[in-house]
């Protein structure tokens, strides 16, 4: 009942296929985050020699910490909640949290460095830097899924011959295999630059400086100390160079990348579309399944039709993310706070597309017969090998002699083989041309799909 109930759809018709979204971008993800971030704050404070006050910790106290992490549940999120509706901040409940749990341990009396001189995006930042790096584990594996699937169905068509339609219109033949190779290259280009954005993350106080740390522990290396706790301990990049937070720049970036990645794959899914309405292929159909509530013949293409819409969706908000986030009044204003509860919505949609364009991919058929019939009534496209072997034979206009000729007219082998052989050209290059077909007609476009790593 809570998912039909769901004013999202991401929550309710698609939860099955968002869940596993959950884990990163959830409330309870979101405050896992900030305990593992709190508690790595603590350990690298009493493993720092020069704050005495933090003592060192013994392998069974770091096991008690390491366990409140590990046995952190949606029940035990739900108690931070309940002590946010005291305090009205949700940073602060976590800290409040973990000090009720170091409670009549042998931590009790270094709870106190919990949260040391560190400000909410101190936490925060880092948190929500965690959440995009688990996110993007699951998003990476479905692009690479769709671009490995791509990359099988460009091997398999590298030699299936198929019309061209540029602006709609027949043109130079190509192959199935390589229209879908250039979808292969254009995505995993994509992906690799995604891939290869640092995640940035800060940990100097309120304004970016160590005013409160310096200011207790002057002698401590706070910009290393940080460090070690940001790159070594979370799997981030430090930034040092920060307002009261990280100027959330790489997230820009990372949001522009996905949006790039999904925009390249809605083009996949309208062309994919218009080849189905063309014959070019065919789809599977599943038992029980229905096309039309009316028409019982049809097949619709609605995993495509699907996928772009929920693009659509994830692209609107991530470009609204990444125009957004980097804009903060001098050092600090809220507006990116709640903005940022809505990086798994567009995760979600991204997800949901992703599993539409997955589930479509399987559900096609080449239809050959369709592919060599639609070849056989173009042979106006031979017009441009033509009148390229004319030019190199050194014939007056000869583009202008082929556009009189093809141009809304309908061509047979016939009227092509009548005019090649009226042509004064060298006979080697005449061959050529008079053995030339529309489905022979497709360059080096096999040879192209071998390139793909």
């Amino acid at each position: 009942m809570s998912s039909i109930l769901s004013i999202s759809p991401l929550d309710g018709r698609y939860q099955s296929k968002t869940q596993e979204l959950s884990e990163s971008f959830s409330e309870y993800g979101l405050i896992k985050a900030r305990i593992q971030v709190e508690i790595e704050w603590l350990i690298a404070l009493c493993d720092e020699i020069k704050i005495p006050e933090a003592r060192s910790l013994s392998d069974e106290e770091r096991v008690i910490l390491q366990k409140i992490l590990d046995d952190f549940s949606p029940v035990e999120a739900i108690k931070v909640k309940d002590i946010e509706k005291v305090t009205n901040h949700d940073v602060k409940a976590v800290e409040y949290y973990l000090k009720e749990k170091l409670v009549g341990t042998s931590l009790q009396d270094v709870s106190e460095l919990i949260h040391f001189a560190c400000t909410s995006e101190d936490i925060n930042n880092l948190s929500h830097a965690l959440m995009l790096k688990n996110g993007l584990e699951t998003l990476v594996t479905y692009q690479t899924e769709i671009a490995d699937q791509l990359k099988d169905m460009a091997n398999n068509y590298a030699t299936v011959p198929m019309l061209s339609r540029t602006h709609g219109q027949t043109a130079s033949p190509t192959t199935v295999g390589k229209e879908f190779a250039v979808f292969v290259n254009r995505l995993r280009r994509q992906a690799n630059v995604l891939i290869n954005i640092k995640l940035l993350g800060k940990l100097n106080g309120a304004v970016g400086n160590f005013n409160a740390h310096v200011s207790a522990y002057p002698d401590v290396d706070w910009i290393n100390l940080s460090k070690k706790v940001i790159e070594e301990k979370l799997g981030l990049t430090q930034n040092l160079f920060t307002i009261q937070i990280e100027p959330h720049d790489y997230m820009a970036e990372i949001f522009d990348a996905i949006a790039r990645w999904n925009t390249i794959l809605m083009d996949l899914d309208r062309d994919l579309w218009t080849y189905i309405s063309l014959g070019y292929f065919k789809q599977k159909t599943i038992k029980g399944e229905v096309g039309s509530s009316t028409m019982p013949h049809k097949v619709n293409p609605i995993d495509f039709e699907n996928s772009e819409g929920n693009i659509g969706l994830a692209n609107a908000i991530f470009n609204h993310l990444s125009s957004k986030l980097p804009v903060s009044r001098m050092q600090r204003d809220l507006t990116d706070s709640t903005v940022l509860r809505n990086m798994g919505v567009a995760f979600g949609y991204s997800i949901v597309a992703y599993h539409s364009t997955i589930k479509g991919l399987g559900k096609l058929i080449l239809n050959e017969e369709r592919l060599s019939a639609d070849l056989d009534n173009a042979w106006e496209v031979l017009a441009e090998p033509i009148q390229t072997v004319m030019r190199k034979a050194g014939i007056d206009k000869p583009y202008e002699k082929l556009k009189e000729l093809t141009r809304g007219q309908k061509i047979t082998k016939e009227i092509m083989i009548e005019f090649v052989n009226s042509l004064e050209i060298d006979a080697e290059d005449k061959k050529r041309l008079l053995a030339l077909t529309p489905e022979s007609y497709i360059g080096i476009a096999k040879d192209i799909v071998s390139f793909l790593d």
